[in-house]
Formats: C-alpha cells, sequence, structure tokens
C-alpha cells in the first residue's frame, strides 16, 4: 500500500489500531498505550535478531505505522544481533518495552507472537523463526 492519500493513511491507522486492539486483548489490558509499548518493543527486539532480508520481508506485512515503529532506532550496522540465550531476549524485551521483569516480557512475547500469527503469514512466520536460536525459537514458536 501506499500513503498516498488521506484515505491511505487513515487506512493504516485502522489496520494499527486492529493490532494494538488484539494486542491489549492479549496482555489483558485496555490500556492502549501499555500495548503500544509492549508491541513496539517486541517488534524491535525480534527485528534486531533477523537479517536485514528477513527483517524487511516481515516489515512488508505490517502496517505502515508499526513498520515505522519497527525501524525506529535500527542500525543495519549490528543485524543480526548474537542475542542466542532466552534470557537476555527476555531481559531486552523488558528494558525496550519498559516491563517490570523477564517474567512480563515473556507474557508480552507470547502475546507479540500472536499478534503476529493472526496478521502476519504463516510462510513469513515461519522464515522469521528459522533464523531464531534454539532458545528463542522455542519460547516463541509454541505459541498458538
Amino acid at each position: 500500500m501506499t500513503v498516498g492519500s488521506v484515505d491511505a493513511v487513515e487506512r493504516t491507522v485502522h489496520k494499527t489500531n486492529e493490532w494494538l486492539g488484539d494486542m491489549a486483548g492479549e496482555l489483558g489490558t485496555d490500556d492502549k498505550e501499555d500495548a503500544w509499548r509492549a508491541l513496539s518493543g517486541y517488534l524491535q527486539v525480534l527485528r534486531d535478531r533477523l537479517t536485514l532480508d528477513e527483517g524487511a520481508q516481515l516489515a512488508a506485512q505490517l502496517p505502515h505505522l508499526l513498520r515505522g515503529v519497527f525501524y525506529e532506532g535500527f542500525d543495519p550496522g549490528h543485524q543480526p544481533e548474537k542475542i542466542r540465550d532466552r534470557d537476555v531476549f527476555l531481559s531486552l524485551l523488558a528494558e525496550r518495552a519498559v516491563l517490570a521483569d523477564a517474567e512480563e516480557a515473556a507474557v508480552t512475547a507470547t502475546a507479540g507472537t500472536r499478534v503476529l500469527r493472526r496478521h502476519v503469514t504463516e510462510g513469513e512466520l515461519e522464515d522469521v523463526f528459522v533464523q531464531l536460536p534454539r532458545e528463542i525459537r522455542a519460547l516463541l514458536e509454541d505459541v498458538r
């Protein structure tokens, strides 16, 4: 979708609100600010673990607003980060999403994965999971 008209902007806002509503529902909250922070952090920590090509392929399936969030603070010179450990992944997610601890980050990772499953093609999600180390993949892959 090209953002060349007001209608296109309204569509991307609507789609982003759908994602946020799904994230809020998964987190059991009505607070869209919490959902925004959690989804943004999840997408960015996941992005940092992907190759440039895979990150771009995933981003292509995001609404334009979330694509901007996905690439916020992006440094292509450090892709993919060498995050191999589940605890490090969760620690980074807790930091990025301003969460209390790793337990809250694990809940957020589960919620984010469920939202991705609803909105991204299964093939793309599998391509993302293949790039993740076993411990992180195990955290995200079995979420249904």
